[in-house]
């Protein structure tokens, strides 16, 4: 499909910005060694990316331009998440293939036109591009901007993203937008800024507010250690899961990014998990360090978080920010 829906009355190829949500992993896919894929993608498609900065568990990436080259830089970065998918599934069992997602970030005042009457404008677009399209029932936290999820094939995508663009220069946003940022994971995840988190996998999910209210309450009596047993437990809540162990390996010539100047980051891996960390001596003849973590199973999902969050980074060559 030629981008000719887009063009305004002039013929023009409107400029329009589209804003992405991605995890730090997905950030360092689309980044590269030391940025070389984003340079191709930018040079490529005639886009403008930028990548949000900070050591976020989620970064915003913005891309603006000609409609016509928005729609190039979603392709490569949708054939490029296809691939991490492919690399990743050619060593696990898994046979059928998962769909490729991207979560756009709009404006709350717009969805309705993208959803349209009774959702008939949403149905529309599924239906034609095969892509699942979802939009969030709330705003993300401390802005007016909602996302919207995609998956599919990269093909499927692309239309999608092609339609959703008409619908968004159709109908621009209503009064001012306070734009999501994503909060900087340097404060103890777990509970940041007034909202809990739960780990899920690799990521820190926001929980719903009754739990942040608990996690207040736990927070304001001992600060950063599980709540003992003598404490009055929630009811129905087990204050202090009991503690557990996880080991992993590291090769040594990783270590180093994980341990940091005079062990500056695993202390704040320390901090920010509330895990205990030991970190075994190299053994002769051995080229892996062994990496005891000890705490509760969050206190453990988030000090694994962590630590591949700086060997992912470390590996792209983004340890320098």
């Amino acid at each position: 499909m030629e981008p000719t829906k887009v063009q305004s009355e002039g013929g023009l190829n409107v400029t329009l910005t589209i804003r992405l949500l991605m995890h730090g992993k997905e950030v360092g896919s689309i980044i590269g060694k030391k940025g070389e894929t984003v340079k191709k993608m930018r040079e490529e498609s005639g886009a403008r990316i930028n990548i949000s900065e900070g050591n976020c568990p989620e970064r915003i990436v913005t891309i603006t331009g000609p409609t016509d080259t928005i729609f190039k830089a979603f392709a490569m970065i949708a054939y490029k998440f296809e691939e991490d998918i492919l690399n990743s599934m050619s060593n696990s069992p898994a046979t059928s293939k998962p769909p490729v997602t991207l979560r756009l970030v709009v404006p709350a005042s717009q969805c309705g036109s993208l959803i349209g009457k009774g959702g008939s404008k949403i149905k529309e677009i599924r239906e034609s591009t095969g892509a699942q399209v979802q939009v969030a029932g709330d705003m993300l936290p401390n802005s007016t901007e909602r996302a919207v999820t995609i998956s599919g094939t990269p093909e499927a995508i692309i239309q999608c993203v092609k339609q959703i663009c008409v619908v968004m220069l159709e109908s621009p946003p209503k009064g001012a937008t306070i734009p999501y940022r994503p909060k900087p994971a340097s404060t103890p995840v777990i509970f940041s800024g007034g909202q809990a988190y739960t780990i899920q996998g690799q990521y820190a999910i926001p929980h719903p507010d009754q739990l942040t209210k608990l996690h207040q309450l736990a927070m304001q009596q001992t600060p950063f250690t599980p709540l003992g047993q003598t404490t009055p437990a929630f009811p129905g809540l087990d204050a202090s899961p009991p503690a557990s162990t996880h080991e992993l390996t590291i090769p040594n010539d990783l270590i180093g990014c994980i341990i940091g100047r005079q062990g500056t980051k695993i202390n704040e891996i320390r901090q920010m998990s509330g895990a205990q960390i030991k970190i075994a001596n190299a053994m002769e003849g051995s080229s892996e360090r062994q990496i005891t973590i000890t705490g509760t199973p969050a206190n453990i999902s988030l000090a694994q978080y962590l630590i591949n969050a700086r060997l992912t980074s470390e590996v792209t060559g983004m340890a320098s920010l």
